[in-house]
């Protein structure tokens, strides 16, 4: 994920009583500092618990929303604020769009449902055991077969910076090649870990798609914005040959458009959009928040 750090020139917190917009850079004339909200901190753990999910509930809903899950497959996943070891993730044969947070499953790394008694999906765990393992910064992690995404990933090549959006992903991606069947092996997780690094996401080559962050809400952006970057390159594609934006440029502009508090950010409208239209995604309650292992 990008670094914060990479980003100052570009977001800030807002100062007492300043409106969220942006504000003239001071060190570079011409050019202007964006303001906007930053992530919240919490008081307890059983509210950052909840916090959480209730965000990964929310990404479910928006994939659903946006037709990016199909049938059984696909996963979504997020860490437990109090045992990082563990994570919570969707039940095996759960429709997206009706997933709540009391159908969540809290699962250890070696496949074992710590909380919750609906079934697990190997390949859920397979995947996500050794991608949160290899990455402690990445508390969320989001794997589906979306169309675009799927198709793309046939032609076993990464996303090239043809857009602004796509610069998201400018050398902080990288494409898993080859394709060996169901992912039920733990060698093959171990790969896809291994082939992440340091990057926010994989282009599993004839599966699909999956990101990272260092929050739900990152983790789910980015991968509505590589599935419609996918869904940009085939059209561009197919019309002609797409013009690449410079190396300069692109790497200019992931610091901007790449960074984690961005990618954060930019999933605040979906979420702003889902709850409003399905409330029962905030029907939490203190039990929610709490958990006996």
């Amino acid at each position: 994920m990008a670094s914060e750090n990479d980003a100052v020139k570009f977001f800030r917190a807002p100062s007492e009583g300043e409106k969220l917009s942006f504000a003239k850079d001071t060190k570079n004339p011409g050019k202007f500092v964006f303001t906007m909200p930053q992530p919240p901190s919490f008081a307890s753990v059983e509210d950052e618990r909840r916090h959480r999910k209730q965000r990964l509930v929310a990404a479910f809903r928006v994939f659903s929303k946006l037709g990016l899950d199909e049938g059984v497959g696909g996963h979504l996943t997020c860490r437990d604020p109090e045992y990082p070891d563990l994570f919570w993730v969707n039940p095996f044969g759960k429709s997206f769009g009706c997933i709540t947070t009391k159908d969540l499953i809290l699962v250890d790394h070696d496949g074992t449902v710590v909380h919750g008694r609906s079934p697990l999906n190997a390949a859920a765990f397979v995947i996500h055991s050794k991608i949160h393992g290899a990455r402690p910064d990445a508390i969320a992690a989001c794997h589906s077969h979306s169309m675009y995404g799927k198709a793309f990933s046939s032609l076993a090549t990464e996303v090239l910076p043809i857009t602004q959006d796509a610069c998201m992903f400018y050398k902080h991606h990288a494409l898993f090649p080859g394709f060996n069947g169901v992912v039920a092996d733990e060698a093959e997780g171990e790969r896809m870990a291994e082939t992440l690094g340091a990057n926010k996401a994989l282009i599993l080559q004839n599966h699909g798609l999956l990101t990272v962050g260092g929050s739900v809400d990152e983790a789910a952006f980015w991968f509505i914005a590589l599935d419609r970057s996918c869904q940009a390159q085939l059209l561009a594609m197919s019309a002609g040959t797409p013009v690449c934006i410079s190396d300069e440029v692109a790497a200019d502009s992931f610091k901007t458009v790449g960074s984690a508090l961005s990618g954060w950010f930019n999933f605040q409208p979906y979420y702003e959009l889902i709850t409003k239209e399905q409330p029962d995604i905030l029907d939490t309650d203190e039990e929610d928040g709490k958990l006996v292992l």
